[in-house]
């Protein structure tokens, strides 16, 4: 252990290193983290970073996700539900399908369970290489939530299919009425048991006199209560994860504070941010180790690569095909649909950029490494190395050349035209959320405190601040009263915005950056004038 936190604690620094370069160069910061693990990991001498199979999801999974359904717009994913679920689950069935039958093809003496195993591992696209990549380029909002949308949900279709394919494997057997039922119970238990947890830990932070810290470390333990429990009682816990983590998430405002709401946002992206920069350097750390598996099992590291070579375009193909196909059937069956949410000019490039936005990560590795090394006859997993490295060339082409690509397509297809008038459209919705926001909080004031006196310099101060969006400079005018009075408004605030979200006109994610302001001021008025 003494050898070993050295170098976690390089490959940390390394990892904020390389993401500062990342940004410089404007490029997502998994592509050079994948490439800097696979470089050092041909230096002799460096320790073997091993993570026990059983451990793998639990330790990277329930996090991750967690903070993904935090920060998605449960009503953009309403709004969008369609393509959300279609992506999430139908394509990732038939990216699967397809990767098990030519892999099953191709492969010599790889079962079609096998391949299911590997189509389950490589079928989900990564959300964080994809929102790291389109960053740096602009994109339509709708596309956008789509792609958030599908990366919370395609997790758990795919793993499910990863877990009913290692059984297939294991038992030699698979029993379709039984793997309904299983998968019925996976769904739903997992939902219900996420809604669960989720409930009784808003009312830990709700009846218990928690401060910042401690709300901050319940937020923490949470995912890792909703996905450990889940996974005991054999439902899915991953959707267990998601579906509390999105319930919460729309109830932040009624159990956290807005301190433990700013301080736990930092918290959560340092904690995030680290996991992910730890998993890309895994995926180039392990190839070493996976190709000497392959070469022990008498398997031609070309012969390898070919097969990786291969499967990746069928994942892009597959994920192609679907897109062309959504698009297709919302013009035939929803063609008022399909006039409002596109231009005719875009309507042919967003299916080919949708499908080039496949880039696979966090949850592939984390899938192929939790391959038991073993079957429960004792016997060792078949092909588990290849399979490896199939989902490290799957990872590694789809990260570098789609990820690299990626801006670039989108710049030639003038993906972002006509996005002009969207942003127009976005200044004026927050310029009208802004008046309004004034206005309800002035009239608040004049209503609820109307029996104040006319005279009170607190009271015209308090007015004022709001009327005219100035800040006094003399703070003499502060007390407990008056402080008060600013806390009242900040909570009515709150409430005016939530009420505002419901209106389909309000981009959610506008709201919560108004929220977040309202949170900061509140913070800044207690820091300067006190608590109590």
């Amino acid at each position: 252990m003494h050898t070993l936190l050295p170098f976690i604690l390089v490959l940390v620094l390394l990892i904020v290193f390389l993401t500062i370069w990342a940004n410089q160069l404007k490029i997502a910061y998994p592509i050079l983290l994948v490439l800097a693990g696979l470089g050092i990991s041909f230096i002799p001498g460096l320790p073997v970073i091993e993570i026990d199979p059983d451990l793998i999801f639990l330790i990277f999974l329930p996090p991750l996700l967690f903070e993904a359904a935090w920060g998605v717009s449960f009503k953009e994913m309403k709004k969008w539900w369609r393509i959300i679920g279609s992506f999430a689950f139908l394509v990732v069935f038939f990216t699967a399908f397809l990767v098990a039958i030519i892999s099953n093809q191709i492969i010599p003496g790889f079962s079609i369970a096998l391949g299911f195993v590997l189509g389950g591992i490589v079928s989900p696209p990564d959300a964080v290489s994809t929102g790291a990549i389109t960053k740096f380029v602009k994109i339509p909002k709708s596309t956008s939530a789509i792609l958030e949308g599908e990366s919370l949900l395609n997790d758990a279709s795919s793993l499910i299919i990863f877990r009913f394919a290692l059984v297939a494997v294991g038992t030699g057997q698979f029993i379709w009425y039984e793997a309904g039922l299983d998968f019925l119970w996976m769904l739903f238990g997992g939902v219900g048991l996420g809604l669960l947890i989720g409930q009784i830990f808003i009312w830990i932070h709700r009846h218990l006199p928690t401060e910042p810290a401690s709300d901050i470390a319940l937020t923490l333990i949470t995912p890792y209560f909703m996905y450990f429990i889940a996974e005991q009682i054999h439902c899915s816990g991953v959707l267990a994860v998601v579906a509390g983590g999105l319930y919460m998430s729309n109830k932040r405002l009624t159990f956290l504070a807005a301190t433990s709401r700013l301080k736990g946002a930092s918290v959560w992206e340092s904690f995030v941010f680290l996991l992910n920069g730890m998993v890309f350097l895994l995926i180039g750390l392990d190839l070493p180790v996976i190709v000497d598996g392959i070469r022990a099992h008498g398997t031609p590291l070309s012969t390898a690569i070919g097969y990786g070579v291969i499967i990746t375009l069928v994942l892009i193909a597959a994920r192609m095909i679907s897109a062309y196909a959504a698009m297709f059937a919302t013009i035939i069956f929803r063609p008022q649909v399909a006039h409002q949410q596109q231009l005719s000019s875009r309507r042919w490039y967003t299916p080919l950029l949708m499908g080039w936005t496949g880039m696979r990560g966090v949850v592939s590795l984390a899938a192929a490494l939790a391959i038991p090394l073993t079957l429960p006859n004792g016997e060792v997993f078949p092909h588990r190395n290849l399979i490896l490295f199939i989902t490290f060339i799957a990872i590694l082409l789809t990260l570098v050349i789609q990820g690299l690509t990626l801006p670039y397509l989108i710049e030639k297809t003038n993906w972002f035209r006509g996005l002009e008038n969207e942003d127009e459209i976005h200044n004026n919705t927050k310029l009208k959320m802004k008046l309004g926001l004034k206005s309800h909080v002035y009239n608040y004031v004049k209503g609820r405190y109307e029996t104040q006196s006319s005279a009170d310099e607190a009271m015209e101060r308090i007015l004022k601040y709001w009327e005219d969006q100035t800040k006094v400079q003399d703070n003499s005018w502060m007390n407990g009263v008056s402080k008060q009075i600013l806390l009242d408004i900040f909570a009515e605030q709150r409430i005016y915005l939530t009420t505002l979200n419901k209106d389909e006109e309000f981009d959610e994610e506008l709201i919560r950056k108004q929220i977040y302001q309202i949170d900061l001021e509140e913070e800044r008025i207690l820091l300067v004038f006190g608590k109590h």
